[in-house]
């Protein structure tokens, strides 16, 4: 940096201009990268004919390229803060600039971006990619960089190995390896996430600021969900969902994290925000209008009761249970309500009692359809039951399905537990439960050794994440949406990072207790 200001002109100096600006010497690059940025704002502009969405997608990757190298830690929470706000998929019968960014698609499908035929990585990829590479420069840089240890690497890694074979075994029985790639590649980022996450964040500022990324990304989705809400006179209109299929399910850990922070106490700022927009998020959480998160939520809800320690679940409950019997008596006002205020108590009933076809045809005929696709990956198992089918091949349809908006449909079921053991068989799917189960395990025991309650609310979160995303991919599609599983695999990621916190928090307290004996 001495060396790039010992070229700068001398009325370019600290007392006639860098002062000015809250600048010295040693800061001054970031004058400079601005100008830098301005400059490919400019011409950028110029030389693709004003196209502003090709040149700002330019600068944000020119920007996190820079960012990862200087700032690693920041970079993971600018992608974790896009992966919150863009979308995956459009909303049906919505424009939206969080989909229109196409910040999960290839640059040779993008529209705005001249078309490119080798260009099959996305954005997405793009900056993780350039968080990769750039650990990978610090690692070889640093002499005192370490390879952070993993939870269950033994487990993780039987799991890993296995979800490679079965992709191989896929295309070795002539399965389609374009069509088997769209299958792993989120399963893929989760893992890569739960070895990148440890790697990159050390301290509790860094995990306070992610989680901050993950808390206001999730507000502004709820927010956008409210706002179409609002638009449409305070009804659904008629669509089937006003908000993304993940963002219900990312909303559920924020009930959660919230939850945490008022049984212990903690959360600061954090639990002041989360209570001030909790309306907001109820009402996201509504308008999402998503029957497995109805159903993931009483689950969570559940997990969070049994993992809390005697004194406080005892505690909890004495505030819970009053809104519990008010929440069942909505339910028994509006059990047979068609109406918009009856719509959660409809979606519940629906996993209970078969929907109405007159009344209710909606969810009729989508437990009709997800109950004969059911069928289909039995059959399919039957036929494959120790190895599976391996990606990029069809399941069996001994009944014919309809046909719906999804291009993968022979592909990926609705039900991706069931989807889990049609791919990687009887095999594959005890050593996905068997990683998952020994994760949730580990996450138990640190909670229950851990004494600092924000990273006590904060472990719980994690683990009931996994619980949540396994009950909702059991009903829904989950396990192959990009969002959902950076998420997850981000969350998990940050166990590691939190055992670490606590034990150099715990051996700083020990050294400060020894200095004071002597």
């Amino acid at each position: 940096m001495n060396t790039i200001n010992h070229f700068i002109p001398g009325w370019f100096n600290q007392k006639t201009f860098l002062s000015s600006l809250g600048l010295d010497r040693e800061n001054s690059f970031v004058l400079w990268l601005l100008i830098f940025f301005a400059m490919m704002l400019g011409g950028g502009l110029y030389f693709f004919d004003g196209n502003v969405p090709l040149v700002a997608g330019i600068i944000y990757l020119s920007f996190v390229l820079i960012l990862s190298i200087l700032r690693l830690d920041l970079s993971l929470c600018l992608f974790m803060f896009s992966v919150m706000i863009f979308d995956q998929y459009a909303i049906p019968g919505f424009d939206s600039i969080t989909f229109d960014v196409r910040f999960f698609h290839n640059i040779k499908e993008i529209p705005y971006v001249p078309y490119l035929n080798s260009g099959v990585v996305s954005p997405f990829e793009i900056h993780l990619l350039f968080i990769a590479v750039a650990l990978l420069m610090h690692a070889s840089i640093r002499k005192s960089f370490s390879l952070k240890p993993i939870p269950v690497w033994g487990a993780f890694m039987f799991f890993f190995a296995l979800l490679i074979f079965s992709f191989a075994n896929g295309i070795r029985g002539g399965g389609d390896i374009m069509i088997a790639l769209w299958e792993v590649r989120a399963l893929f980022y989760l893992c890569l996430m739960y070895v990148l996450v440890p790697q990159i964040l050390e301290t509790r500022d860094q995990l306070s600021v992610l989680l901050w990324v993950f808390i206001i990304g999730i507000t502004i989705k709820a927010l956008q969900g409210v706002s179409k809400f609002v638009e449409l006179g305070f009804t659904t209109g008629g669509f089937d969902v006003l908000t993304n299929h993940e963002d219900p399910v990312f909303m559920i850990t924020i009930f959660v994290l919230l939850l945490g922070f008022l049984v212990f106490s903690t959360g600061g700022k954090q639990r002041m925000w989360l209570l001030i927009s909790l309306i907001i998020l109820f009402l996201g959480f509504y308008v999402a209008q998503r029957r497995a998160t109805y159903a993931s939520l009483m689950v969570s809800i559940s997990a969070f009761i049994v993992l809390l320690p005697t004194l406080k679940r005892f505690q909890f409950l004495k505030y819970f249970l009053p809104v519990l019997f008010v929440l069942l008596l909505y339910g028994a006002a509006f059990w047979n309500s068609d109406g918009t205020y009856g719509r959660p108590v409809q979606m519940i009933k629906s996993g209970f009692v078969e929907p109405d076809k007159e009344t209710n045809f909606r969810d009729y005929s989508s437990n009709l359809y997800r109950e004969n696709e059911n069928y289909n990956l039995a059959q399919t198992v039957v036929n494959n039951p120790v190895l599976g089918t391996g990606f990029g091949k069809k399941y069996d349809q001994p009944i014919p399905l309809i046909n719906i908006r999804y291009p993968l449909r022979d592909y990926i079921p609705h039900n991706q537990i069931y989807w889990i053991l049609v791919k990687m068989g009887a095999v594959g799917f005890f050593a996905f439960w068997f990683f998952l189960n020994c994760f949730a395990a580990k996450g138990t025991q640190l909670f229950m050794r851990l004494n600092d309650p924000y990273l006590k609310a904060v472990t719980l979160v994690i683990i009931i994440a996994v619980i949540n995303q396994m009950v909702v991919s059991f009903y829904d599609l989950q396990l192959t949406y990009y969002r959902s599983m950076l998420y997850l695999g981000c969350l998990m990621g940050l166990l590691s990072v939190i055992s670490n916190i606590d034990s150099e928090e715990q051996s700083r307290e020990d050294s400060t207790d020894d200095s004071s004996d002597e």
